[in-house]
């Protein structure tokens, strides 16, 4: 058996680096949620700012990502036989099926990827009925987006009708013309479209994550650390007396 007060210097020193650990981890999560917030109101204010023409937003900028949730304006010409499905998504009432990713051609030879919302998953491309892309000039407005991914192509690549993330490199690579760096998440486009279907995809929800549910998680292991230290301590002193007074009985 181990001396008491060997046993109590290593279980006094555990203790103090499990409950070190988990303060710093749980002072982590709360620095974690302030950022979640900081952004969050980022994200508000880029939201509530009046929506601009998608030309003008990314000439007043060298870098396009900074136009996240930014409400935008285009004007142009969808074009329907380069659509790709963004596969996998889920209808707001959680039905399974895909969002319709259209160019939309811009007067300056460019052109923009419209997401412009959720179809059954029995569609193909390009998407016909009451989901195909409306004729004729159209004006779009939406939520501009940073791509997932920007995948350069090596070699020639065949088309993809089907992606599972919006990789603007991909799409881009079976496109005729050049596209802009940026995608728009669509809300309301003129001449609207005639059917329910695309249905328009939801903003992503601003939340505060799970940081501050973690943070009271680590201050709480740390406590039951203390507790489960002192309850042992405790414990070991307990029988460390018990042990003594036999033998105090046998001197007297």
């Amino acid at each position: 058996m181990q001396p008491p007060r060997f046993r109590t210097a290593v279980l006094t020193a555990v203790t103090l680096i499990i409950v070190i650990t988990c303060i710093r981890l749980g002072f982590w999560q709360l620095d974690r949620l302030h950022g979640r917030k900081d952004a969050n109101a980022a994200i508000a204010a880029a939201e509530a700012s009046p929506p601009r023409a998608v030309p003008a937003l990314l000439a007043g900028t060298n870098d396009p990502t900074s136009l996240r949730f930014r409400p935008a304006l285009a004007t142009g010409t969808y074009d329907p036989a380069h659509e790709v499905l963004l596969y996998g998504r889920s209808s707001v009432e959680g039905e399974p099926g895909d969002q319709v990713l259209t160019p939309l051609r811009l007067p300056d030879g460019t052109a923009l990827v419209v997401d412009r919302g959720w179809i059954p998953i029995d569609q193909g491309v390009p998407v016909t009925g009451e989901a195909a892309a409306p004729t004729g000039t159209v004006t779009v407005a939406g939520v501009l987006f940073p791509p997932d991914a920007l995948t350069v192509p090596t070699g020639t690549a065949s088309p993809v009708e089907r992606i599972t993330k919006v990789d603007l490199g991909q799409i881009g690579a079976q496109l005729p013309y050049p596209i802009l760096p940026i995608y728009l998440l669509l809300q309301t486009q003129q001449p609207p479209q005639q059917g329910s279907l695309p249905e328009p995809p939801p903003l992503p929800p601003l939340t505060n994550g799970p940081h501050l549910s973690y943070a009271f998680q680590w201050f709480s292991f740390a406590t039951i650390a203390i507790v489960g230290c002192i309850v042992l301590l405790r414990g070991d002193r307990r029988d460390e007396v018990a042990a003594v007074a036999p033998h105090r009985g046998e001197e007297i």
